[in-house]
């Protein structure tokens, strides 16, 4: 896998992608709603900064959502009998893929609320 062209890394990485879209609900639910963020954004068309968070929260979403599903997929391919241990390494995966949704609703909320002119960003 080291040492790859870039072009086969980036194939990898699409692989990848492609993979939790096709087997995650919660990867196309993110992605959708994701999308759906981009439309109001673009619509409300806020300072560039505030479009710079929704992006980045956004992002970090779907990251997170990425790294949680090669978490569980590697966790039940090495272990495949429930274990406490590894419950809760899925758990606190899980758990970031929440923290880092709920901030990235608490941002688009605020962008709501700046264009809608309740308060100064």
């Amino acid at each position: 896998m080291k040492h790859r062209p870039f072009p086969a890394r980036l194939g990898f990485a699409l692989r990848g992608i492609r993979a939790a879209a096709a087997g995650e609900a919660s990867f196309r639910l993110q992605l959708v709603l994701g999308l759906v963020g981009l439309v109001v954004v673009l619509a409300l068309r806020p300072p560039a900064l505030w479009t710079a968070l929704f992006v980045l929260s956004a992002s970090a979403v779907l990251a997170l959502e990425l790294v949680n599903t090669a978490l569980e997929h590697l966790a039940d391919r090495l272990h495949p009998e429930r274990h406490p241990a590894i419950q809760t390494a899925k758990d606190c995966a899980a758990g970031a893929v929440l923290v880092a949704a709920l901030a990235a609703l608490a941002i688009g909320g605020l962008i709501l609320a700046l264009s809608l002119g309740w308060f100064k960003g």
